[in-house]
C-alpha cells in the first residue's frame, strides 16, 4: 500500500453558536508519502481539530484539505487512528480488539489472521493475543491499539497524543517502539503532541501551531539519522532542535523564562 499525501491550503475551522470559536486560520501544509510529521503546540490551539479534520470526523469551514488529491468530505481510504486512550473494549480479548475495523468494514475476518499474529510479533504482544485489555499495562494496552490501526494496512495513520496518559517511561518506551514500527511500515504518520522532545525524537518535520487561533508558527526540519536511539535526546544537536521550539514558545508568551536560560536538551 502505497503511503498517503495530506494537502492543506489556507484551512480555516470555526465552530458556530452565540459566539463564534476561530479554531484554526490560514493553515497551510503538504504532507509528503511516507512522512512522519509532528504538530506540536499548546493546549487548546486546535492541532487535535486538525487531526480530525484530516480524519474526515470534522468539516472545515473554508479553503482546502485534500488526501491524495481529494477533498476530505468524510473518512479517506486507508486511514487508522490511535487516540490518547486506547479506548479497547474490555469484554473482547485484545485479538478480537485487533479485529474491530475488519469486522465494521465487513470484511473476512480470516484473510487477517496471519498479518494479526505479524502485528503481535511486531510490538512483543505475541502471547497476549488472547488476554482481556484488563490484564494488559498501559504501554501493552496502546501497542494494541497501534495493532488495531494498523490491521487493515492503511497509508495514513493519524495519532492523537496517543502517549499522553503514559508515564514517562513507558512514554520513552512507546515512543522508540513507535519509531521501530514506522520504520518498518512507512505509512504516512502524522502525530499530535504537546511534548517538545517527544515530537522532535520522532519527527521528520515538527510543524508548531500558535496558540488559538491555531496558525503555523514555523515548519521545523529534523536533521538527525534514523534510527534514532533514546539517547539522542542528549546531544546538542538534539538540543538545538528544542531550544529552538522552546524560543518561539518564549516569543509567543508561552514560557516565561529568558530564551538564553533555555539550555535544556530534553523537554517534557
Amino acid at each position: 500500500m502505497s503511503a498517503s499525501t495530506i494537502t492543506s491550503v489556507d484551512v480555516r475551522k470555526v465552530y458556530g453558536g452565540d459566539t463564534p470559536l476561530t479554531a484554526l486560520d490560514g493553515i497551510s501544509l503538504d504532507i509528503r508519502p511516507g512522512e512522519f510529521v509532528s504538530i506540536l503546540g499548546p493546549s487548546g490551539c486546535g492541532k487535535s481539530t486538525f487531526l480530525r479534520c484530516i480524519a474526515g470526523l470534522e468539516e472545515i469551514s473554508s479553503g482546502s484539505l485534500k488526501a491524495d488529491s481529494r477533498e476530505i468530505s468524510g473518512p479517506p481510504d486507508h486511514v487508522g487512528m490511535v487516540f490518547q486512550r486506547d479506548a479497547l473494549l474490555e469484554w473482547r480479548t485484545i485479538e478480537r480488539n485487533i479485529m474491530l475495523p475488519i469486522e465494521f468494514a465487513g470484511k473476512p475476518v480470516a484473510n487477517y489472521q496471519q498479518p494479526m499474529r505479524d502485528l503481535l510479533k511486531l510490538v512483543g504482544l505475541t502471547d497476549f493475543g488472547s488476554k482481556y485489555p484488563r490484564e494488559l499495562s498501559g504501554g501493552m494496552r496502546q501497542r494494541a491499539a497501534i495493532c488495531r490501526a494498523l490491521i487493515d494496512q492503511p497509508s495514513l495513520l493519524l495519532m492523537d497524543e496517543p502517549f499522553g496518559a503514559l508515564d514517562a517511561l513507558t512514554r520513552d518506551q512507546m515512543n522508540a517502539e513507535l519509531q521501530r514500527i514506522w520504520l518498518e511500515t512507512r505509512n504516512t504518520v502524522v502525530f499530535v503532541t504537546h511534548g517538545i522532545a517527544e515530537a522532535v525524537y520522532l519527527a521528520d518535520r515538527v510543524v508548531v501551531f500558535s496558540p488559538r487561533p491555531g496558525r503555523i508558527a514555523d515548519i521545523i526540519e529534523i536533521d538527525l539519522p534514523r534510527p534514532r536511539k533514546l539517547a539522542v535526546r542528549e546531544t546538542p544537536e538534539f538540543g538545538k532542535y528544542t531550544n529552538r521550539i522552546r524560543a518561539l514558545f518564549h516569543e509567543m508568551g508561552l514560557i516565561n523564562e529568558e530564551p538564553g536560560q533555555v539550555n535544556e536538551a530534553v523537554a517534557a
